[in-house]
């Protein structure tokens, strides 16, 4: 089911990859070359000076093209808010807002719950970016575990609800949904 919103996006994407991937760049194009302009939905937070460097290069590689709003643990109110239809949203990434979950100790299900329904009834086009954790080694603690579970459940939802998946390897796209 595609969405007639911003020219050829579907009303969902998602968009997996590994780190340095290229999965974030790509999202990026999807959505300028649909839309004349975009909402950019950032998860991170700088909690160090490695991450503060990564986030200044993401923002740096923007254009006026988007506009960023920061959403840390508020990814269902952003897209409820932030999604329309001439300007679709780029939440990136889902792997961090879990993260940020977990580390605020908040139960990650109602969350969960909320960002779905704010899938369903978002007014236009949404792109999620979301690392696959689930490909590397068996973390060794539980933590770590319960992270990889939890982000393994949540792309196979999001997964489940978007109208199209793309899964990035070395900055090339494979089509895993196309509906």
């Amino acid at each position: 089911m595609s969405s007639p919103h911003a020219g050829t996006l579907p009303a969902i994407t998602l968009v997996l990859g590994g780190a340095r991937s290229g999965k974030s760049r790509y999202a990026e194009r999807l959505i300028e070359a649909a839309a004349s302009c975009g909402t950019y939905c950032a998860t991170a937070e700088a909690g160090d000076a490695e991450m503060a460097a990564r986030i200044a290069a993401h923002r740096a590689r923007r254009g006026p093209f988007w506009r960023t709003i920061e959403a840390p643990l508020a990814v269902a109110a952003a897209i409820a808010a932030e999604a329309t239809p001439d300007r679709p949203l780029l939440i990136d990434c889902l792997t961090l807002f879990l993260s940020n979950l977990m580390l605020a100790e908040r139960p990650v299900e109602p969350e969960f719950s909320a960002m779905r329904a704010a899938l369903r009834d978002a007014a236009g086009p949404v792109v999620l970016v979301a690392n696959e954790v689930g490909l590397g080694l068996v973390p060794q603690t539980p933590l770590g575990r319960d992270f990889r579970d939890a982000a393994g459940w949540l792309n196979q939802e999001i997964a489940g609800l978007a109208d199209r998946v793309i899964f990035i390897a070395a900055g090339l796209p494979l089509v895993l949904k196309d509906s």
